[in-house]
């Protein structure tokens, strides 16, 4: 017989932070999380030390996933290294049309924390430099000949694809993000000289 056990206040804690401060941002309010994770206020610093504790959790553990999810997205599309590449951005097509999404949380958090020593940012910068190097390593297997030039610009097509997709939506950002990336793995022309 399995005994299924109900999750405890850290884990509702970070389910709680995890949904809201992705519909709300990180300034949604300690009394917000308490009331829907079900815990008392003690709960909160007894596991996290307080919000700012709680939030670097929640991204630690959704940088974690997003990058797993960059890397699956890469993997099942095969071998060949533009078409791991493109296939991102067909995958950032499919996250911005779901129902309930919201933007890139790391953009919103790092917009949103304004102490530039805020130990979120720190977690941020970590994942898009995770990011950064599995793009540029892509780069290389495709024998782009300014890898990292490149993956900064497919960086940069990510966060405005996930930008404009939360506030012009129905502009199908991903797409024209896909179509500019194109451009991108093709490397600099070598008849422009």
């Amino acid at each position: 017989m399995t005994t299924r056990t109900a999750p405890g206040p850290r884990e509702r804690l970070l389910d709680a932070a995890r949904r809201l401060t992705y519909a709300q941002g990180v300034g949604v309010g300690v009394d917000a999380l308490l009331k829907s994770a079900n815990v008392a206020r003690r709960s909160l610093y007894e596991h996290f030390g307080g919000k700012d504790g709680l939030i670097v959790e929640v991204l630690r553990l959704t940088t974690a996933e997003d990058e797993e999810w960059y890397r699956r997205t890469m993997r099942d599309a095969g071998d060949d290294p533009r078409a791991r590449l493109l296939a991102v951005f067909d995958g950032l097509a499919e996250a911005i049309d779901a129902p309930d999404f919201r933007g890139c949380r790391y953009l919103a958090a790092d917009l949103a924390l304004a102490d530039p020593g805020h130990p979120g940012h720190a977690v941020t910068r970590e994942y898009r430099e995770r990011v950064h190097r599995l793009l540029e390593d892509e780069l290389r297997r495709l024998g782009h000949p300014r890898p990292g030039h490149a993956a900064t610009q497919l960086l940069l097509l990510v966060d405005g694809a996930l930008a404009a997709g939360a506030t012009r939506p129905g502009t199908d950002p991903a797409a024209c993000a896909r179509e500019l990336a194109e451009h991108v793995l093709d490397g600099p022309r070598r008849d422009a000289a």
